[in-house]
């Protein structure tokens, strides 16, 4: 009788998800005892930097892990890093947060920390089950946190209706990635590749089908069009800190799995499906920065502006080039710092205003609040990439890795969103720098509207008694300004994840 062989385990490039669940397991027991409750975000902070610290000591090594359903390389460490930084702003913004007291100051920590595992294993995984596993493991937490405002019917109905479509997506996810392993024989990338180069996308109707499915499951996940409907509504209906996390992380770890599962599972047959994620792009595009003209909303504004965000973003996928994966790379981080500062202003003014998200709570914010209204101006102009910011670099690489790749077309249409999206851009700034501030005296006698904090501490009203807003909202808008005016740094760091794939293209 044979004897069972363990598989080989390396400990080192498993280190971050092992320091996540570690993680996970400590602050869930600290906030059971009332003693530990409140070192409960310390505790969560503390996990994240162990883990964006071994991600960095683990940065250079390339190796399969777990029998290669992970590998760890520079890609998956690049976006779990992007992860880990929004999960710590996150924390950071959740501070007076009602969710926070209402869902459980352990249980809301321990989600937002169970969706960045789950980000970590998407960017690492290379195996069919695995991919379905980590991006499950990433949503659910998430389905919960988006509902965590038990008070707020908008909450609810957010996390109702993220919870339903989410579902959706996975289960049009499980049956592509069910078809692509019956017509291909494999679930890991690398067989899959060759299963598939052997035959063709279009010799198997099968695969092609499996194909088609796993795009439309995907696409759900990252707010690609026209796969986004759920997206305006959970942005707008979730607490801001999770919408914030949200809107940067799950693009993140999304992207790094989009980016394997189509330019390594796939790669053999691009010329097969290119053009229909080049459409879905240029479908993003116009529908997000449309959809965006009209909203007063903000959080909903940047829901309509981040399914746009996401065609820029997979105009560096379609290219399948080593060019277009740093390009990607480059502008999810840029994204990241972008979005970030914009929603840790939003927050700061649902708990000064009684107007919530709506773009009224921040007019007259320049002479009020000059220390918020710099963050939201500069986080503005970069989304439009206005030049002096990262967001202007991000688009040009983006534009140059399409025009080389023979995807003029595309990069011409990310040129017109980009003209478009000015009119939404640069309405928020003039609110910001061209408005009188309303009356907000009479507060009482003015309806809250969604995204209120009714809740929040009614003495702690002036923004500089909240360093945990306004600091980490400079620093975001800083760190757009600096990698606009001297982008090598990010661009060298995000060039190591394209050259990981090795196979590519330059």
């Amino acid at each position: 009788m044979n004897g069972f062989d363990a598989p080989a385990i390396d400990y080192a490039g498993l280190s971050p998800v092992i320091a996540l669940t570690a993680g996970i397991c400590v602050v869930l027991l600290a906030g059971v005892f009332d003693r530990l409750e409140r070192a409960v975000p310390v505790l969560t902070l503390v996990t994240l930097a162990a883990a964006a610290g071994l991600c960095i000591w683990q940065w250079g090594e390339r190796a399969d892990l777990v029998s290669g359903a992970l590998r760890i390389d520079e890609l998956a460490l690049a976006l779990t890093l992007i992860a880990i930084f929004s999960a710590a702003f996150c924390v950071l913004i959740s501070r007076g947060e009602p969710a926070v007291a209402q869902a459980g100051r352990g249980e809301y920590h321990v989600l937002l920390l169970g969706s960045v595992l789950g980000m970590t294993l998407l960017a690492q995984a290379q195996n069919l089950v695995s991919f379905f596993v980590a991006i499950e493991t990433l949503s659910i937490p998430l389905y919960v946190l988006c509902a965590s405002n038990l008070r707020r019917a908008e909450s609810l109905e957010s996390g109702l209706k993220y919870l339903i479509i989410g579902s959706l997506g996975s289960a049009t996810l499980l049956y592509g990635l069910a078809f692509v392993y019956g017509g291909s024989g494999s679930t890991d990338f690398d067989a899959i590749a060759a299963g598939i180069g052997r035959q063709g996308v279009l010799g198997d109707p099968l695969v092609l089908v499996g194909i088609a499915l796993a795009a439309t499951g995907l696409a759900f996940k990252i707010s690609i069009a026209p796969f986004h409907q759920w997206t305006p509504d959970v942005y707008q209906g979730a607490p801001t800190p999770v919408t914030a996390f949200m809107a940067v992380a799950t693009k993140a770890a999304a992207f790094a799995v989009f980016v394997r599962f189509f330019d390594v599972a796939l790669a053999p047959e691009v010329g097969d499906w290119d053009i229909a994620l080049a459409v879905l792009a240029a479908a993003s595009i116009a529908i997000g920065n449309i959809g965006a003209l009209g909203q007063d909303s903000l959080k909903r504004l940047l829901g309509y502006s981040g399914i746009a965000q996401a065609g820029y973003m997979l105009g560096g996928l379609v290219v399948a080039s080593e060019s277009g994966v740093n390009a990607l790379v480059f502008y999810l981080a840029a994204y990241a710092l972008m979005n970030l500062a914009a929603f840790a202003v939003i927050v700061a003014r649902e708990r000064e205003t009684p107007f919530g998200d709506d773009i009224r709570a921040v007019e007259g914010l320049g002479g009020e609040r000059p220390l918020l209204a710099w963050p939201l101006t500069i986080s503005m102009l970069a989304l439009a990439g206005l030049p002096g910011t990262a967001g202007f670099i991000g688009k040009l690489y983006l534009i140059e890795a399409l025009v080389d790749g023979d995807y003029t077309w595309l990069a011409v249409a990310i040129a017109l969103g980009t003209m478009v999206s000015l009119a939404y851009y640069l309405r928020v700034v003039s609110a910001v720098w061209m408005r009188p501030a309303e009356d907000t005296a009479a507060t009482a006698e003015i309806p809250a509207v969604a995204g209120a904090s009714p809740e929040a501490d009614p003495v702690d009203l002036w923004a500089g008694r909240r360093p945990y807003l306004v600091v980490p909202a400079l620093l975001a808008a800083a760190a757009t300004v600096f990698f606009g005016v001297i982008p090598q740094p990010l661009v060298e760091w995000s060039e190591h994840a394209g050259a990981a794939l090795g196979q590519l293209p330059h």
